[in-house]
């Protein structure tokens, strides 16, 4: 075991270099750059007649200065000069300075991360306390009609679009058309801290509500699905008519012999599920609700070119990825005993 932890841990480090290599040599051809983004900012070009007449002085800039530019931004070094530079911060995990935020990329993905850790933990909860239950009943009364209407709901709830959703719960709930129930910006209030501690935990999910269901109604399919489908698998095995034929009470079978075998893939994907929820962010739903996530950030740090935004943040999600599929392989030694890594790579 202790030597396959090992290989896996080597291994993570030309994986990180690779795909860091891949990212930053497409970026070397993408056009438009911060530098080119300055100089037409300063220039005016896009900006309104205000803007125009008010950076009219810096249209003409001329080579000294567009160099000074380059060398703000460290794009006078060669690429190869900056690459390794890169790869040395990265190592001493340093990921950089944004160019659009003048913040160090950390400070940011810290700032993030509350909405992300908001949405994902509750996502995440709430997905799984509901959709194991659903699928253990819906395997039990596998065919039945409350079988066929559950599946048709959770596939429709999978099938509509979380952005969509959302503007119909606005419309409805959120001073729309029908209801004003519900916030339309932020996790809080104004005057959140000024509030008690049961008034604010009631302020936090009041504003949490509308962006939880969009967020969660497209997972409850995969989870619930693969619930019952592995269930219904594990029902239709020998062991469970040995048990059945020695008397065993139905209740029994069920949650003393089936229900350990039947979770091994459901709780083997837990750390990967809980962490991608965690980082995982959706622009529109985001935008929607005003809700300044990861999904924001990565968005805009995309469109505005700010290169060390999204080096960083693909670099520290990259390695959380690959440690947190270390942690889910090594979950099935602990949930399923027969499984031997060690014996396998002889």
């Amino acid at each position: 075991m202790l030597s396959y932890i090992a290989k896996r841990l080597l291994l993570m480090i030309p994986t990180l270099i690779g795909v860091l290599t891949v990212t930053f040599v497409i970026i070397q051809f993408v056009p438009g750059g911060p530098v080119d983004q300055l100089v037409a900012e300063l220039r005016g070009v896009g900006g309104g007649e205000g803007a125009r007449a008010a950076r009219s002085g810096a249209r003409d800039l001329d080579a000294k200065q567009i160099e000074e530019i380059k060398k703000l931004y460290g794009f006078d070094k060669p690429p190869l000069t900056r690459y390794f530079e890169m790869m040395g911060s990265f190592a001493r995990f340093d990921l950089g300075r944004s160019f659009m935020h003048n913040k160090d990329v950390w400070q940011l993905i810290k700032e993030k991360l509350p909405v992300s850790i908001s949405l994902g933990l509750w996502t995440f909860l709430l997905t799984y306390l509901i959709s194991i239950p659903l699928g253990v009943a819906k395997a039990v009364r596998d065919g039945s009609a409350f079988d066929t209407a559950s599946t048709l709901l959770v596939l429709v709830g999978y099938a509509l679009p979380g952005f969509a959703l959302g503007v119909l719960l606005i419309v409805l709930f959120a001073g729309g058309t029908f209801f004003d129930w519900f916030p339309l910006r932020g996790l809080t209030s104004d005057n959140w801290a000024t509030l008690s501690w049961p008034a604010r935990i009631k302020d936090y999910f009041w504003h949490l509500t509308l962006p939880l269901i969009c967020y969660a109604i497209g997972s409850f399919a995969i989870v619930t699905m693969l619930t019952k489908n592995t269930f219904v698998e594990e029902i239709r095995k020998q062991y469970v008519l040995v048990a059945r034929a020695k008397g065993l009470s139905e209740r029994r079978v069920l949650y003393k012999h089936v229900f350990r075998n039947a979770l091994i893939p459901i709780i083997t994907g837990f750390p990967v599920a809980l962490v991608g929820a965690f980082f995982a962010g959706s622009l529109l739903i985001e935008t929607l609700f005003s809700l300044d996530g990861i999904g924001l950030l990565s968005y805009e740090s995309i469109v505005r070119r700010d290169y060390p935004v999204v080096m960083g943040t693909l670099f520290l999600f990259t390695l959380i990825g690959l440690v947190v599929k270390l942690i889910g392989d090594l979950m099935y030694v602990a949930v399923d005993p027969r499984v031997q890594f060690g014996a396998a790579g002889k």
